[in-house]
Order: C-alpha cells, then sequence, then structure tokens
C-alpha cells in the first residue's frame, strides 16, 4: 500500500545487446544541485521491476559479495566532499530459451505465473526472463555531443570508470547526460526457480544460534515450572489429600503462601472490561499471526505475488474477529457471572487495536499529504479499509460476542470472599518484575526482528518463514513460562491481584520491541533524512508494538489462567 509503479523510458529489445542514449539535462542549478547532493547522501535508491522481477546489483566489501534490490541515485566516494550521480546503467537479463511441443505461452500474469495451455499448433520455443541485473555507473559525457542525439540513439559502450575526474559530478551549470546499455545472457535456470536467487537464505548460522538460544532460556524456565509443579504444588496437594478431616482443619489456619489467597484469587480484577478486550484483540492478533506464517512457511505465500502476504494477513485478521468476540465476551461472563454488557465489551474488542492503527496511519498519512510525498495512502483507500472494518470486521466480531453469550462461562473452582484480603507490603514494587521479565521473550525474538526490520526499511528479502515459525513457536512457549512463574511468585507472596501481572509478564516484551526499534532507527538507518521520516517509522514501529503486546500478553494470561484455575481446582477448603 502506498507505493506507485509507473513505466521507465528504458526500451529492450529480446536478444538484442544495445546502448543507447536517453537524454541531457539543461545545466543545473543551484536548487537542483543541492536537492540531488541531498537525495546522494540519504541513500535514495531507484527500484526497477522487469516481468515482476526486481532489479538486482551486486557490491563487494571485506571479500563478502552483498546482493541488494535497486540501486543509488548517486553516491559519496570516502574521503570526497564531491557526490557523483549515476547516470549510466548497465542491464543484464538472464533468459531461459524452452522448446515446447504441443504447447503455447499465453501470457504471464501480475504472479508472474506462466499460463500454458495444450493446441494442436506446430512446435514452438521462445525465452523466459529468469534473472534482471544491474550495474549502475557515473559517466562524465561531452555534452555538446550528447546534446545532438535523439532519444534511443545508439552510444558506444562504456565501461564504469573506477577514475572520478571521469565521473559525473553534481555541480552547478552541468549538463548530465543518461545512458544505458542491456546485454541479454542465456540462463539455465528454469521458470519455476527463478526467484531462487532473491531468496537465497543468507546467515543461516545467525538464526540457528538464535534457535539454540531461544532453546536455552526455555529449557531454563522449563525447569522452574517442573520444580513449581512437581515438587512445590504437588508436595502440597499430597500431604493436605493424605490427611484426615480434623487435620485438615488445623492445617487450613496454619496455611501460607498461594493457600491463603484462596478467598480472592478469582476476585475480578480492576478494568474488568478492558482486560477482555485486550484479551480478544490479542487472540485476534495472535491467530492472523500463527496462520499466516504457517501458510508462508508452506510455500503458499508466493513473493512474486506482489502484496500478497499483506491481504492474506488483513483477510484473515478481518475473519478472526468472530474468534476474538468469542474469547473475550466469554472471559466477560466467567468474570461477571452474566451476560450483561456483552455487546458493549463485542464494540470495544472490534474498535480498540483497528483504532489505534487507524488513528496513527491518519496521522502518518496527513504528514505525507503535507510533504507531497508518493507513499501517502489514496482517500480511496482509506474508504476501502473503513468498509471492511464495519462491513466485515464489526459484524463478525459481535456474532462471535453473541456465541460467547450462549457458552457455558468457566466456573471459578473456589468462591470468593466478600471482603478483599489485604496484600502484605514488599520492599520493591511488583511492577518491576513483571516488566524485567519482558526481556526473555525478547531474547527470543530480537534477531529475527533485525532481519523483519531491514526487510521491511533497507530493501531486503526475508523470505526464511520457516526459521519464523520455529521462533513464533519458541516465542509462545517463553510467554507461557514465563507468565506462569511470574503468577505463581505473586501468588506465593499473597498478592491475589495476579490478573493484570499475567497479562504484562508476557506482553511487557513490546516495550523492548519498541526501544530495539528506537535503537535501530538510531544507528541502522542513519540515512533517513527529516522528521516526517522518522515519524514514519516510529509510527510503524508503534503499531507492531501494541500488536506484540496484546499476542504476547494473551498468550501468557490465558495460560496463568488455565495454571490458576488448575492449581485451585485441586484444593478443597470450606
Amino acid at each position: 500500500m502506498g507505493d506507485q509503479i509507473d513505466n521507465s523510458p528504458y526500451l529492450f529489445h529480446v536478444n538484442v545487446n544495445e546502448s543507447f542514449y536517453l537524454c541531457t539535462t539543461n545545466p543545473l542549478n543551484e536548487r537542483e544541485v543541492k536537492l540531488l547532493k541531498q537525495r546522494t547522501r540519504d541513500l535514495y535508491q531507484v527500484n526497477m521491476i522487469l516481468d515482476n522481477l526486481p532489479v538486482r546489483r551486486f557490491t563487494e566489501q571485506n571479500g563478502v559479495t552483498f546482493q541488494w534490490t535497486g540501486f543509488p541515485v548517486g553516491y559519496t566516494p570516502s574521503g570526497s566532499s564531491e557526490d557523483y550521480i549515476i547516470n549510466h546503467l548497465k542491464f543484464k537479463v538472464l533468459v531461459h530459451e524452452y522448446e515446447g511441443s504441443r504447447v503455447e505461452i499465453i501470457g504471464t500474469g501480475e504472479e508472474g505465473i506462466g499460463v500454458i495451455s495444450d493446441t494442436e499448433k506446430q512446435k514452438m520455443s521462445g525465452y523466459e526472463i529468469v534473472g534482471f541485473e544491474v550495474v549502475p555507473c557515473s559517466v562524465k559525457r561531452d555534452p555538446e555531443t550528447m546534446s545532438k542525439l535523439k532519444m534511443y540513439d545508439g552510444v558506444a559502450l562504456v565501461d564504469c570508470p573506477l577514475e572520478l575526474d571521469k565521473s559525473q559530478a553534481i555541480r552547478e551549470k552541468e549538463k548530465i547526460s543518461f545512458t544505458y546499455e542491456v546485454v541479454f545472457v542465456k540462463s539455465d535456470v528454469r521458470w519455476p526457480s527463478r526467484w531462487d536467487a532473491y531468496l537465497k537464505m543468507e546467515g543461516a548460522r545467525v538464526h540457528w544460534f538464535s534457535i539454540m538460544n531461544s532453546l536455552m532460556v526455555i529449557f531454563f524456565l522449563a525447569g522452574i515450572v517442573f520444580v513449581i509443579f512437581l515438587r512445590t504444588v504437588r508436595r502440597d496437594l499430597t500431604r493436605y489429600e493424605e490427611l484426615d478431616k480434623e487435620s485438615q482443619a488445623q492445617m487450613n489456619e496454619e496455611l501460607s503462601g498461594w493457600k491463603l489467597v484462596v478467598g480472592d484469587v478469582f476476585r475480578e480484577p480492576t478494568y474488568p472490561k478492558l482486560l477482555c478486550v485486550m484479551v480478544g484483540d490479542g487472540v485476534q492478533i495472535t491467530g492472523m499471526a500463527v496462520v499466516t506464517i504457517v501458510f508462508a512457511a508452506l510455500g503458499f505465500m508466493s513473493p512474486a505475488s506482489r502484496g500478497m502476504l499483506l491481504t492474506g494477513m488483513i483477510i484473515l485478521y478481518l475473519f478472526l474477529g468472530i474468534a476474538a468476540g468469542y474469547v473475550g465476551v466469554r472471559l466477560w461472563r466467567t468474570m461477571k457471572g452474566g451476560s450483561e454488557g456483552w455487546r458493549s465489551v463485542s464494540w470495544s474488542i472490534a474498535c480498540f487495536f483497528p483504532g489505534i492503527a487507524f488513528v496513527i496511519l491518519c496521522i502518518l498519512n496527513f504528514m505525507l499529504w503535507g510533504s507531497n510525498s508518493t507513499g501517502a495512502l489514496p482517500i480511496s483507500l482509506f474508504f476501502v479499509l473503513l468498509s471492511l472494518w464495519f462491513c466485515i470486521s464489526v459484524p463478525l466480531t459481535l456474532l462471535g460476542g453473541f456465541l460467547g453469550t450462549r457458552a457455558e462461562h468457566i466456573q471459578f473452582p473456589v468462591r470468593t470472599n466478600q471482603i478483599p484480603r489485604e496484600i502484605p507490603a514488599r520492599k520493591y514494587p511488583s511492577w518491576l518484575l513483571v516488566l524485567g521479565a519482558g526481556t526473555l521473550p525478547f531474547g527470543t525474538l530480537f534477531i529475527e526482528l533485525f532481519f523483519i526490520l531491514s526487510s521491511i526499511w533497507l530493501g531486503r528479502f526475508y523470505y526464511v518463514f520457516g526459521f519464523l515459525l520455529i521462533v513464533l513457536l519458541l516465542l509462545v512457549t517463553v510467554c507461557a513460562e514465563v507468565s506462569v512463574i511470574l503468577t505463581y511468585m505473586h501468588l506465593c507472596v499473597e498478592d491475589w491481584q495476579w490478573w493484570w501481572k499475567a497479562f504484562f509478564a508476557s506482553g511487557s516484551v513490546a516495550i523492548y520491541v519498541f526501544l530495539y526499534s528506537i535503537n535501530y532507527l538510531v544507528f541502522q538507518l542513519r540515512s533517513l533524512s527529516g522528521p516526517v521520516s522518522a515519524m514514519l517509522y516510529l509510527g510503524y514501529s508503534l503499531i507492531m508494538a501494541v500488536a506484540i503486546m496484546l499476542s504476547t500478553g494473551t498468550i501468557g494470561f490465558l495460560i496463568s489462567f488455565y495454571f490458576v484455575h488448575y492449581l485451585f481446582s485441586s484444593v478443597k477448603i470450606d
């Protein structure tokens, strides 16, 4: 969304190697020189597509070859105060020659998938485009000679000059001539494999290191959970069940730790409606993320289909509103013991996260409109999104809420006392421990987060969804373990207000995600120019952080709720 694709003046003839002249500019004035220099130093990129394949270029640093999509507007050599413009492009088109019997290529669609049908025609042959590469150059030419040429007149082939005096500097009163050349090279790469070069996984060791690091955290936390369940909880419950009634009554008077809050542990939390709304939205976001990543890992999300991933996520989010309404309203009924107010809860679920995202997008879009950016979303797309929101998502969420009122609410295993128990004073705030717990889930995902941010903001491809699926499963496990441990620790110190703490024990990872995004902006995106670009980045990062908070918080809360319900259902105290 927000991207515009236009036809370029570059003309290719299949299997014809040519070199063409395009145009010569008027002498640059002071404003144009300032703009070109600014765009060069801000690392502005030009992206091109041929037969749905993005153009690739290669750079070498310290003996390592890096692959990029697009090419820069210009460059500034190290140790030089001059800026140089890219005015000559050396294209290389990789083609695969095919021979078919009784087949005819009808065409290629937007997805870049060849459509083939059987015919009775004679044997045919042709070429398929399987690669598109470019070498950007800066070449100083004689403007008087070039001005005499017409567009698409032939020019001599050139090598990219290494000497700066042969490159085209950006200066006032300079005329800049633009030329290009194209070379067609036969390739053994077949049509189904032409995207492999773009999706070639680099840095696999880093991904495996991230997974092994996460596994170590999981085993450590699993050991703590194991101790809690088998050595502490089970031991206490076994001792309690072996006593006779008289001994049990005596033991009830000597209870300590989590057993003391049996009459308050299921007391309604503060802001119950907000908790139900956030849990409902968290279910919707988590379901969308899981299904999308599973489908992408199985290969159903083709990179050749531009926008398929985003479109799939939006569609899944819309239809998962029914699950969000069901979970949120059923939790509401469990807290309240009745269905009164379920419509308000359902409406809030349907509007909470989409409303936050919509407000942020509106603010960012007004900023883009004010700066005349082509990245601004058209007003028609806003109406489409609003229509999808209120015509599909809201009704489905209300339907899910209605189904939640028909489902049996969860029965609490113990009664709640009328007078709340006083929580003992602590040496340090309990929220300090909750905020610190978010570092463990963050340690699971921060490496993948780096690659995802690089793919979004630096034009790199991210298609290692197999690794992302593994990381997602590890993240769910860590969130569940962290939340259970923190909930048990609070119950042991007689703190029965566990509801929100269970949510934010895992949901606090969003704070570290947003702080990491700021760190990425400062150290990796130093080329971003002006406050508009920075605000655009921070706005999208804030939406991502809120979504992660709702998703991870919901996972931790639901597992903790099950843990507390199971724990106190085993205690028989009148």
